[in-house]
């Protein structure tokens, strides 16, 4: 982005001068603007309706762009930029490539989209990938509670985890889980909640 120093029409004003400077006649000021750039890059794009799993938020530029432009543009804003589990994953090299994050979402999506109650919620922070509720477990004989929720996340190598239905004070913590183990101990799970 090309941005003209503010500083130089400082003596116009004192004259009454309404000229403007010629670019010859002073240096141009380039500032990058790394975080704008990532906004665009992880903002969706077009798209009719509101997801109901990860493949149909898949609509950004960091989902379709070459995997090393994406991986290359990250690392230049920095860790806390705002991104999704697997593109974090995936620098620390915890992940072998976005494709088989997207399987690990994909498996994930066809275990849970089949059973009633749950609910792929798209509306996750900036950047992340979305995440799935129990419905039957937000309300119980105490009145209304956190549904358990199934998560993406890049802390351990299963890459999702369980936030129990919770109720009360506290902060829910969350159980380790990896897709197939998911699958195994889904019924147990909804029995609990």
């Amino acid at each position: 982005m090309t941005v003209l120093d503010p500083d130089l029409n400082a003596d116009s004003s004192a004259t009454g001068s309404k000229k403007l400077p010629r670019q010859r006649d002073h240096a141009l000021r380039v500032e990058p603007m790394m975080a704008l750039e990532w906004s665009h890059a992880i903002e969706a794009a077009g798209g009719d309706g509101i997801a109901d799993s990860p493949a149909q938020s898949r609509r950004a530029w960091i989902h379709r762009a070459d995997e090393q432009q994406v991986l290359t543009l990250f690392r230049a804003v920095g860790p806390q930029a705002p991104a999704p589990w697997w593109l974090r994953a995936l620098d620390r090299g915890k992940i072998a490539s976005r494709a088989a994050a997207f399987a690990v979402e994909d498996e994930v999506t066809r275990l849970l989209a089949t059973r009633p109650g749950w609910v792929f919620v798209p509306w996750a922070s900036e950047g992340e990938v979305g995440y799935w509720e129990f419905v039957p477990s937000e309300s119980g004989v105490y009145g209304p509670a956190e549904p358990t929720t199934v998560q993406f996340t890049d802390r351990h190598p299963g890459f999702v985890d369980l936030l129990p239905a919770h109720r009360g004070p506290g902060q829910r913590q969350p159980i380790e889980f990896t897709p197939g183990e998911l699958r195994e101990q889904i019924e147990d799970l909804e029995n609990i909640a």
